[in-house]
């Protein structure tokens, strides 16, 4: 498999959709190639959109400060999200969108390898998991995917406007990471399975 870097090379040029004529620059992950803990996103932001990074604006903070917390450098984790460019006015990817995209994610997750993916927000979460769901009845929780432990947590943009109380909560869901993350990987309790819904087909992410 190619190394990280020259994907990255190749997506800095992407114009598979029609959000690569309102960006900035591609904003293709940061962090380390071989993380056990992988953050994945909606989308960028104006602040991503100008810098080339994910999550270096506001929640961006929040998201390093829970880290600092638990004794984690931003660099030895990755952080991505599943587009790359910036959607107009921060709106939700479009379907196209996001199908142009995720041949890049996957190509992150696979390369990656990460033992834990943490997904952050509704949207993130309901993608990942490939069905609707409710980020607030099922943040913190453990599910299965392809040999890997996924947790949904709170977007921090979302926690920031939501005070302290949702600040804990992010910081319950950050000690549950922590906790599988100890573990050795061969070891880690069999997570909770999402139940499929009758109608779904399996997304482009195989992870099913």
């Amino acid at each position: 498999m190619r190394p990280l870097e020259e994907a990255a090379d190749e997506a800095a040029s992407c114009v598979k959709c029609p959000l690569a004529a309102g960006r900035t620059q591609v904003v293709y992950g940061v962090g380390d190639p071989h993380a056990e803990l992988l953050f994945i996103g909606e989308g960028p932001g104006f602040h991503e959109d100008k810098q080339g990074e994910p999550f270096v604006g506001a929640a961006g903070k929040l998201l390093n400060r829970m880290l600092e917390e638990f004794g984690i450098d931003r660099s030895d984790v990755y952080i991505a999200n599943i587009v790359k460019c910036r959607p107009p006015g921060n709106r939700d990817p479009l379907p196209g969108e996001i199908e142009a995209c995720t041949p890049w994610l996957t190509e992150q997750i696979e390369s990656i390898d990460p033992k834990v993916i943490a997904t952050l927000g509704r949207f993130a979460g309901a993608f990942i998991l490939d069905q609707p769901i409710s980020i607030t009845r099922i943040r913190g929780q453990r599910f299965a995917r392809d040999g890997r432990v996924v947790i949904p947590t709170l977007h921090p943009a979302a926690v920031l406007r939501g005070g302290e109380k949702q600040v804990d909560l992010l910081r319950e869901d950050f000690r549950t990471m922590m906790q599988v993350l100890s573990e050795p990987r061969a070891s880690v309790p069999r997570p909770t399975a999402v139940p499929p819904s009758e109608d779904r087909e399996p997304n482009q992410l195989g992870l099913f």
